[in-house]
Formats: structure tokens, sequence, C-alpha cells
């Protein structure tokens, strides 16, 4: 397929949010926008890489910017155009520092697409033999630093491939073609996805990743291994922000939760409240659960009472099916993993930290592929600002809670 590509790299600084301004003689260029704008975050990416930037067809102010050399990963969104708030999280620092650092290099962004299992007998991220700690980690470059090249685009959407291979720690060669496409979704879509009447009295932005992994070589067994599609989003954080999980009671008799990848979550910091989940999202403790399928629900979210923010997401869920486990041991159960992550950023035990951001996370269900067969997974984003009453209809009816008090919910 011919590639084109729509609004890359704008060809006039001042349109990217850039002027120019004389001071003491001298030509100086200048971002327009504030720290924490869509325009700011547009502007600082463009100096270092080739940004894919998408509109919603029904709405110029819905935008996304796209990074090919970032494995077609989704940076950031806004719903109200260069000045709107900018939802995704940056590493500005790693990013302008040009240098691949080891383990991972965590560039931000609000959805990225990554390969699973993390931990366990058939993980990507350790050579075999390898014990499981932080120093034999190391993300895979396939998803780390390699680009995908743009197959196709157009105005409202951009399409990746890319084929590799790649082992596991039992030493299983896997040969993968990896096809991504992200599209923006129009009002009428994201109403009809969320089964919502209409988006009265909100902004909203949206965006749809369709993700599969095409099995190019011998049959996938379960005995040596298979391979999971895993999106991972990273968010600004606040102190008043509040991720909502919600979860089924009907596929078993207690709801299949983890809460202690890091350690137990205090109990400050997570509650649960008849079937929802709520975790402190402000980036101040290190912290990570996990929903099983048979209780996740196809949907969950968060909540910045300080701005005003809605964030949802709603993912493929199949409550029946094997899903690979990523904790950092062999395991006795390797097809009995989570479907939906929630993380919140914290310091490390050496007192540094990426972030502060906090993630939500969904996973593919897995299968023994043919040679030519394919897992997908796909994964649609959503924001919205506005009307507090609007908002909390949205949430009400997509999350099942009521947003009055989410953000004092921990004090």
């Amino acid at each position: 397929m011919k590639a084109h590509y729509p609004i890359i790299l704008a060809t006039m600084a001042a349109i990217m949010g850039c002027q120019s301004n004389t001071k003491n003689g001298k030509v100086e260029k200048e971002q327009t926008q504030d720290a924490g704008t869509f325009g700011y975050d547009l502007a600082f990416l463009k100096k270092y890489k080739e940004a894919v930037v998408l509109s919603a067809p029904d709405n110029a102010n819905a935008q996304a910017i796209v990074i090919p050399d970032y494995q077609g990963r989704v940076m950031t969104s806004t719903a109200n155009g260069d000045g709107g708030n900018s939802y995704g999280w940056i590493n500005y620092a790693l990013i302008e520092s040009g240098r691949y650092q080891p383990h991972m290099n965590g560039f931000g962004g609000e959805e990225r697409f990554w390969l699973s299992p993390e931990g366990g007998q058939f993980s990507v991220y350790f050579k075999k033999g390898k014990p499981f700690d932080f120093e034999n980690w190391q993300t895979p470059a396939l998803i780390d630093t390699v680009s995908y090249p743009v197959v196709e685009s157009d105005a409202a959407s951009v399409q990746f491939q890319v084929t590799a291979t790649i082992e596991n720690y039992s030493g299983k060669t896997f040969t993968i073609e990896i096809n991504r496409k992200v599209e923006m979704l129009t009002r009428q879509s994201i109403a009809k996805l969320l089964d919502l009447p209409a988006l009265d009295g909100v902004k909203a932005v949206a965006y749809r990743s369709t993700n599969s992994a095409t099995n190019k070589a011998e049959t996938w067994k379960p005995e040596t291994g298979m391979l999971g599609i895993w999106l991972l989003g990273m968010f600004r954080p606040s102190d008043q922000t509040t991720i909502i999980a919600p979860f089924s009671k009907g596929q078993s008799e207690k709801p299949l939760i983890t809460d202690d990848y890091f350690g137990k979550i205090p109990t400050d910091r997570l509650a649960i409240k008849d079937s929802t989940l709520f975790l402190k999202a402000d980036g101040k403790h290190r912290s990570k659960l996990g929903i099983a399928p048979k209780s996740a629900r196809n949907v969950a979210g968060s909540y910045d009472a300080e701005k005003g923010i809605l964030t949802i997401i709603q993912f493929d869920l199949d409550p029946q099916g094997q899903y690979m486990k990523s904790t950092w041991e062999l395991h006795k159960d390797p097809y009995k993993g989570d479907a939906l992550n929630a993380y919140n950023d914290g310091k490390l035990a050496d007192g540094t930290q990426m972030g502060p951001f906090y993630e939500l996370e969904s996973n593919s269900s897995v299968k023994a592929l043919e040679e030519g067969e394919a897992i997908t997974h796909r994964q649609s984003t959503f924001h919205f600002e506005g009307d507090k009453a609007a908002l909390g209809e949205i949430a009400r009816k997509v999350l099942g809670v009521e947003i009055e008090g989410l953000g004092v919910i921990f004090e």
C-alpha cells in the first residue's frame, strides 16, 4: 500500500506553536503555548521526531499525536486544539537527551504497543536461565527502540506494519508480523461505542487502535509459550486523580484481583466499593493492581477532579480466554494472567523515579496460532471535559460510579 502522510510536521513553525521574537538584536524562537497544553507538546515532539497528527473527521480540535519511531504509539491527545489540555505523560528529559537507556526507554505516551508475558518461563523480557531481577530485565528492541514503518494514512488514521523475530525465556523463537492502526473517532462513534444517548455539555476526543500479531512460522504451542498483545497508557497524575476499575461478580465466586505486585497496596490508596476498585493516581507511591479476565469488565478509567478530566479505556475482553501471566517468577499457571492492569508511579528503593505518571493497561487473550493465523486486540481511549453533571452522567453510565467525591475519596 502506498503511504501518504496527512499532517506530518507542519511546514510553518508558527502553526505548530512557535513564533519569532527579536530580543537584543537576536531572533529567538519560543513556544506560544504553555506547558501542559497540546500545542506545547506538539512543538516539543516535532523537534526530535517525525510526528503524525490526526484529527477527528467531525472536529478539528480533537487531535492526537502518533510517533512512528516510538512503535506507532499515541504520545498525547486533546479535545480542545493547541491550547487544550494534553492528556498523555511525556518523558521530556529522555527524549531531549537523544540517548537510549538500559532496560527500557520510557518515552511516555498514552497508548503504546507491547507484548506479553513480561516474566515467567515464557517471558520475552528475560533471557533463558537469567534470574528474574531488574539487572536482567530487558525490554525487547521490537517494542522499545524499533521504528514502525507507516504503510497507509489519511487525516484521521495511520497504519503501521513490521515483521520481526523474538525469543522467549524457554528458547522458543517467534516470527511475527505486527499490524497496528490508530484511527480517530467521531462524536457519533464515541456515543455508540459507550452506549450513550448523546455527548451534550462535554468536549471529547477519542481514538481506537487495532493491533494484530500474525504467526509467520511454525505453530505456537502452550508448552513452549505464546505471545499476547499488551497496550499501556501513561497519563498525567494529580493529587485529585483516581483510577476507576469496575469488576464483575458473575464469572467467579470472589473477585480475582491482584494487589501486591510491589507489596500490598495501602488501604489509604486502594478502596473497594461495591463492584469497583479505586486506586489513587497521584504518582507518589509505586503500586499496581490486576484483574483476571473472569472478573474484569471491558472498561476502566480515571477522573481528575482538579482539572475535570474523565478518561475511559474500552477494550476487547474474553472472560473465558487464556491470558499470559507476567509476574517475575516461574509460573505454575502461566496462562492465568490479568486482562486489566492499573499502575501508579512512585519512587524506587534508591529514591529515583521515572515519572510521575499513572497507567491504564489492557491485555489480549492468547491462543496456539497456526502459521498465518493472528491474534487481534482493540482498545479505544476516550477523554471528556466540560459540564460536571454531564461528566457524571458518562461516568455513571459507563463505569457505574458517581464522580462526586472522587477527588477526596482517600482523604
